[in-house]
C-alpha cells in the first residue's frame, strides 16, 4: 500500500494541470476565523465559468482576466463582489457571516444540497443533547432504553438499526461504531460529544459514498467539531426530575493563526422513574487548531467522558396493566452500567499546490463499558433470576491518509480523491456472564480477547461534463478476524481473512441554479462481530453486502421554498446478527427495502423558518412467505417538524415528530404503537447573558420510547412466580411533561 500511495502522490506531476496555458485564477475563501469554507459558489461575471471550493476552501476559476469581477457566495454568508487586479495572485477571501436567507441558495456542481440543510437546520435549531445531535439526520429517529447511559437504538430508512448495525457514525473522522462490541455489533454511543462543540453535520443516506466503509449501508454521520470558538462561554440547565447540567467552553488561544479551546460538561439526573437513574456524565475536551503556511492545517483533539447509571428496564405490559407496577416502575431495579472512553486524534492537511493536497488522521480510543440487563426476569433462572453481565476493555488505533487532486477542464473542473487507511480494534475481557445484584457472578458464558483489523482503500472522482456531474468510485476493505476464549484450557486463537470490494456509482444533473436531479447506486456492507464470523465461516455470514440505488431531486420552485424528495431501494443478501445479549446467532435471510423520502425547508419571512420531513418505508423479509415476512421494529412512517422564530435577541420554536404504529414480530400479531411528540423552546438573549426554556413533551403525551416483543416471566405482587412464560411488547416509557430552564454567559 506504500507504493500505492507514493505512486498516486506522483500523479501532479506525471499529468500537469489541463489548464496550464488558460489563465487561472486560483484562491481560497475562509470565515471570520481563518477555517476554509467547503462548497462556497464562484462565479465568472463575465463569462458562464465558475468553480466551487473544496475541503482545503481552494478553487481554480479558468479564463479569467485582469479587470474581471467574480461572485462569491455560500448560504449563511455575505454575497461578495470582487474586482481582480492582478491574475497572477492569489486570491483570499474572506465571507462574513450572515442571516440565513434560502432565496440565496442555489444548486451547483460539487456541494451537496442536503449538506447545506443540515447548516440550515443547526443555525435555526441548534442542539441541546446527544439525542439532538442525531436529530438532526432528516428521517433518523431514535429510542433510549437504559436510563440514559446506554447508545440510543436508532431507525433509519425501513432499519432497526439498534445501536449502530447499519449506520456509519464518526465524529471529526473518529469511528463511533463498535466492532464485536459486548452487547451489540456496531455499538455507538455518542455521549462523549459535547453538544455546543458541534459545528457541521456531514451525512448520506444509502451506501453511495467511497469513504465510509464499514456499516454504511442505511447512511452515514460525520459530525465536526467547532476549531475555534467566537466566546467563551458557561452554562448551566436546572430541570425536573432533579437534572442538572453545566457546560463550559473557554478559548485558551486566540492568535493570528492558531487556536485552542477546552470545553467540558457535567450531567445529573434522576429520570422520571420511580427508582432514581442515579445518571451521571462527565465531558472533557480540548482541541487546538493551526494554519500552516500555503494554507495548510494541523487540528489536535483530547477528550474523556465517563458516565455511571442505573436503570428501571423495559417492563412488560401485563405488570403495568394489572397495576403491580406504574408506568415509571420497576421489577429488577438493580440494572444499570458505567463506560468511559479517552480519545486522542491528529490531523494534518498539507497544500502541496493549488491542484493538490493530502489529509492525514490517526487516532487512539481506550474504551472500557459494562452494563447489566435483564430482560427476561426469570424465565432461565427461576431462584436467581436472568440479569446479565456484558463487559469489555478496547483499544482503537487508526490512521488514514487521502489525497485531493483537482484540475480546470474546460469550464469546469474535475475532482479526484484516493484514500488508503487502517483500523485495529484490540478487546479484552470481552465478557457474557450470569450474575446477581451486579456483584455476584453465577456463571460465565463468553470470556475472551478479539482482534480485529481493517485495511482500507477507496478512490472517488468527479468528472463534470456541462451540468451532468459522473462520480465512479470503488473501495476495497480487507478484514483479519481473531479471537481467543478463555473458557478454554488451552491457547488456540482462531482467525480469518475477508476482502471486500464495493463499487459505486452516481449521476447528478443540474438543470438550472434551482433544480437538481440525481441517480446513486452502490454496493456496501457491515461487518459482523468475529465470534459469529468465527463461528460459521461462510461468505454471507462474515460481510453481507448491501445493494442500493436512490433517484430524487432537489428543488426550488420559489425563492425561499427548498423542496428535496427520492425514491430508494435496498436490498441485503443476508441479515446475520449477532445477538450479545444471549451469546447466539439470529439469522434473517435475504431482505429488502423500499421508500420515499420527502423533506420542505420554507423561509415564510425573514425570521420566521418552516421545516418538515415524511419518510415512508416498507421493509421485508424476501425468504419467508406473506404475511410472515415482516421484519420487527421497521419503521414504517415517520415524520419530524416544527416552526422557528428567530431575531437578533430572541428566538423561539415547537417541533414534533411522529412514529406509526410497526410490526413487533414477523407476522405483525404484535404491534409496537407509534406515538406524536410535540417540543418547545424560547430563549432571550440579554446582552452578554441568554436565558432560555426548554420544554419537553408539551401534550404531556403517555408514550412508549423502546418496545420490544419479548418473551418473559416475572415474579409476581405476591411474590409467587408466574406459572408459564409470556411474550408481548415490553418497554420503555417515554419522558413525560419536562421542563429545563438555562442561562449562558459569553465572555
Amino acid at each position: 500500500m506504500t507504493k500505492i500511495y507514493f505512486l498516486i502522490i506522483s500523479i501532479p506531476l506525471i499529468f500537469p494541470s489541463f489548464g496550464a496555458f488558460s489563465q487561472d485564477l486560483k484562491g481560497r475563501v475562509i470565515d471570520k476565523t481563518k477555517t476554509p469554507i467547503e462548497g462556497v459558489y464562484i462565479i465568472h461575471l463575465s463569462s458562464e465559468h465558475h468553480a466551487h471550493t473544496n475541503e482545503a476552501g481552494r478553487f481554480i476559476l479558468p479564463g479569467v482576466k485582469n479587470g474581471d469581477s467574480i461572485q462569491v457566495t455560500h448560504v449563511g454568508f455575505e454575497t461578495r463582489t470582487i474586482q481582480i487586479d492582478d491574475i497572477s495572485e492569489p486570491l483570499t477571501v474572506s465571507l462574513p457571516e450572515a442571516t440565513i436567507k434560502l432565496s440565496e441558495m442555489v444548486f451547483n456542481q460539487g456541494t451537496d444540497p442536503l449538506n447545506l440543510i443540515s447548516k440550515i437546520d443547526l443555525e435555526i435549531a441548534p442542539v441541546r443533547s446527544s439525542q439532538d445531535v442525531l436529530r438532526k439526520v432528516p428521517g433518523l429517529f431514535i429510542a433510549q432504553h437504559a436510563g440514559g447511559g446506554k447508545a440510543e437504538q436508532i431507525f433509519l430508512r425501513g432499519f432497526d438499526i439498534d445501536h449502530g448495525t447499519d449506520i456509519n457514525i464518526t465524529v471529526d473522522g473518529l469511528p463511533v461504531n463498535m466492532v464485536s462490541h459486548a452487547h451489540g455489533q456496531g455499538y455507538s454511543d455518542l455521549h462523549w460529544l459535547i453538544p455546543e462543540t458541534v459545528d457541521k453535520v456531514d451525512f448520506g443516506k444509502g451506501p453511495y459514498h467511497a469513504s465510509k466503509g464499514n456499516f454504511a449501508t442505511a447512511g452515514y454521520v460525520n459530525f465536526q467539531t467547532r476549531q475555534t470558538l467566537d466566546n467563551s462561554l458557561i452554562k448551566a440547565e436546572i430541570g425536573r426530575f432533579n437534572t442538572f447540567r453545566t457546560v463550559g467552553l473557554f478559548n485558551l488561544m486566540d492568535k493570528k493563526n492558531q487556536d485552542a479551546y477546552f470545553a467540558s460538561e457535567y450531567l445529573y439526573s434522576d429520570g422520571p422513574f420511580e427508582s432514581s437513574q442515579n445518571f451521571n456524565r462527565i465531558n472533557l475536551m480540548g482541541k487546538y487548531h493551526a494554519q500552516l503556511k500555503q494554507g495548510g492545517e494541523i487540528s489536535f483533539l483530547v477528550s474523556h467522558f465517563t458516565s455511571q447509571w442505573d436503570a428501571s428496564g423495559q417492563i412488560p405490559n401485563r405488570a403495568v396493566e394489572s397495576r403491580q407496577i406504574t408506568r415509571f416502575g420497576s421489577l429488577d431495579d438493580t440494572e444499570g452500567g458505567s463506560t468511559s472512553r479517552t480519545n486522542l486524534s491528529l490531523d494534518y492537511t498539507k497544500v502541496v499546490n493549488e491542484n493538490l493536497f493530502i489529509k492525514n488522521s490517526v487516532y487512539y480510543s481506550k474504551y472500557d463499558f459494562e452494563l447489566f440487563s435483564n430482560f427476561t426476569y426469570f424465565l432461565n433462572d427461576s431462584i436467581n433470576g436472568d440479569q446479565i453481565r456484558q463487559r469489555e476493555d478496547r483499544q482503537i488505533f487508526g490512521i488514514e491518509s487521502q489525497l485531493n487532486y483537482f484540475t480546470p477542464i474546460g469550464g469546469s473542473e474535475m475532482n479526484f480523491q484516493f484514500g488508503i487507511g487502517l483500523r485495529n480494534d484490540q478487546t479484552n475481557d470481552s465478557e457474557l456472564s450470569s450474575t446477581v445484584n451486579r456483584d455476584s457472578t453465577l456463571h460465565r458464558s463468553q470470556l475472551g480477547n478479539i482482534i480485529e483489523s481493517n485495511y482500507f482503500a477507496y478512490a472517488n472522482a468527479d468528472f463534470y461534463i456541462g451540468d451532468l456531474t459522473i462520480n465512479p468510485a470503488i473501495r476495497i476493505d480487507f478484514f483479519q478476524f481473531n479471537y481467543q476464549n478463555e473458557l478454554t484450557p488451552l491457547y488456540d486463537p482462531t482467525t480469518l481473512s475477508k476482502p471486500v470490494v464495493s463499487p459505486k456509482l452516481n449521476f447528478i444533473y443540474n438543470f438550472d441554479p434551482t433544480l437538481q436531479v440525481y441517480l446513486k447506486s452502490g454496493i456496501g456492507f457491515h461487518s459482523n462481530d468475529t465470534r459469529l464470523v468465527l463461528e460459521r465461516n461462510d461468505n454471507q455470514s462474515i460481510i453481507p453486502k448491501a445493494y442500493g440505488f436512490d433517484i430524487g431531486s432537489v428543488w426550488k420552485p420559489i425563492p425561499r421554498l427548498f423542496v428535496n424528495g427520492a425514491f430508494w431501494y435496498l436490498f441485503l443478501e443476508q441479515e446475520f446478527v449477532y445477538v450479545g445479549d444471549a451469546g447466539i446467532v439470529e439469522p434473517s435471510g435475504k431482505t429488502e427495502r423500499l421508500g420515499f423520502d420527502l423533506g420542505i425547508r420554507y423561509q415564510i419571512t425573514q425570521r420566521l423558518f418552516l421545516d418538515g420531513d415524511l419518510n415512508i418505508s416498507e421493509a421485508r423479509a424476501i425468504e419467508e412467505s406473506e404475511g410472515e415476512n415482516y421484519i420487527p421494529l421497521a419503521p414504517r412512517i415517520t415524520s419530524m417538524g416544527g416552526l422557528t422564530y428567530q431575531s437578533s435577541a430572541f428566538n423561539a420554536s415547537i417541533r414534533g415528530r411522529y412514529l406509526q404504529d410497526r410490526p413487533a414480530n414477523e407476522d405483525n400479531s404484535v404491534v409496537a404503537e407509534g406515538y406524536t411528540v410535540f417540543d418547545a423552546n424560547a430563549n432571550y438573549q440579554f446582552k452578554s447573558f441568554t436565558f432560555g426554556v426548554f420544554l419537553e413533551n408539551i401534550f404531556n403525551t403517555e408514550w412508549n420510547e423502546a418496545q420490544f416483543d419479548t418473551e418473559s416471566r416475572i415474579r409476581l405482587a405476591d411474590g409467587s412466580l408466574e406459572p408459564a412464560p409470556i411474550s408481548e411488547i415490553h418497554f420503555t416509557p417515554g419522558t413525560p411533561f419536562n421542563w429545563r430552564f438555562s442561562i449562558k454567559y459569553e465572555f
